[in-house]
């Protein structure tokens, strides 16, 4: 009972059949598309050691987005997320994989333009929530793209999270679980 105690204190509860390893730690980074409105992805190694079962727990996530373009008489976005393996897209929080998730969209028509739609899921989530998202390979991925877009847009993500040893059972399904998600 006093670890439960001494955990929630800190600011998160232990999830069953992990121990942690380290502090709560952040990783930050940036991605920005090979060129306009072209799908980019970045691989970020966690450097996990995979015959300790390590893993890492995702506390929360921010992520920043350059402004789309505001084009005459066109919709324009930048779409950017994270994700625990490779994507072929952005997605979306319905993708299982995807961790965080963020979209800026602006529609210019006639003489007004205005911000559609600002979806930030990626944003600290409710202090309710224990964890975010358990990350059990060895790396996660940040992927962007645009659309309608005269210049590459950028994406700039932290993560907040710590590493933990997972027991075999537990990791042992983590890992399937995620790879089968891709």
């Amino acid at each position: 009972m006093i670890g439960f105690i001494y955990f929630r204190l800190l600011g998160y509860i232990m999830p069953k059949g992990l121990k942690s390893t380290s502090s709560i730690i952040q990783i930050s980074g940036e991605i920005t598309e090979s060129a306009a409105n072209t799908f980019t992805d970045e691989k970020v190694d966690l450097q996990l050691n995979p015959l300790d079962n390590e893993v890492f727990v995702v506390l929360s996530v921010n992520l920043d987005v350059s402004a789309p373009d505001n084009a005459a008489d066109k919709v324009t976005s930048t779409n950017f997320s994270i994700s625990s393996t490779e994507r072929t897209s952005v997605g979306s929080l319905a993708n299982s994989n995807v961790i965080a998730h963020k979209r800026v969209q602006i529609s210019n028509v006639g003489d007004t333009a205005a911000v559609l739609d600002e979806h930030m899921a990626g944003e600290t989530p409710s202090a309710l929530l224990d964890y975010v998202y358990i990350i059990a390979t060895n790396d996660f991925y940040a992927n962007i793209t645009g659309d309608n877009n005269a210049t590459a847009k950028k994406g700039i993500f932290r993560m907040y999270g710590y590493r933990a040893k997972a027991d075999a059972a537990t990791y042992a399904a983590l890992v399937q679980s995620e790879v089968l998600s891709s």
